[in-house]
């Protein structure tokens, strides 16, 4: 039905999230107070599920350090989802449905989608003078 494929559906129904659901992730190497982490994790809000590669918000922090981590996760998650709307208006094969799409192909779609849009603004940017226009300009996406 129109509209049933809000976050939470696509998590339970895409075959794309089989190894975030068996708790595997990215690997990626970091250390974060002395801890040393071995695999990547995504930023989301509290109505996501609780796997341990899912970081929620805080919602009421307790001390200045957490506060700052909810404000900076806050903020990097809203980046993230603005630039996906960004992505979305310019490019229609990122508007529709995934499901069908190999992961890979899905990476590499993602990928030039990105490089496609840095190099658009790139060019905008050569074309303008932005002090002489005043004009203020979409800022290029982190492939990431």
């Amino acid at each position: 039905m129109p509209g049933s494929f809000n976050d939470i559906n696509v998590l339970d129904q895409s075959n794309l999230f089989d190894e975030l659901r068996a708790g595997c992730a990215p690997p990626a190497k970091f250390i974060i107070n002395d801890h040393h982490h071995d695999m990547g994790y995504y930023l989301a809000d509290g109505i996501y599920p609780k796997w341990a590669i899912i970081v929620q918000t805080i919602r009421e922090p307790s001390d200045r350090k957490k506060a700052h981590f909810e404000k900076m996760q806050e903020a990097y998650r809203k980046n993230v989802e603005r630039e996906f709307g960004i992505l979305q208006a310019r490019f229609a094969i990122i508007k529709g449905p995934a499901r069908f799409w190999d992961q890979e192909d899905l990476y590499y779609i993602m990928q030039k989608c990105v490089i496609l849009h840095n190099m658009i603004i790139e060019h905008q940017h050569d074309k303008e003078d932005d002090e002489a226009t005043g004009l203020l300009h979409e800022r290029p996406l982190n492939i990431s």
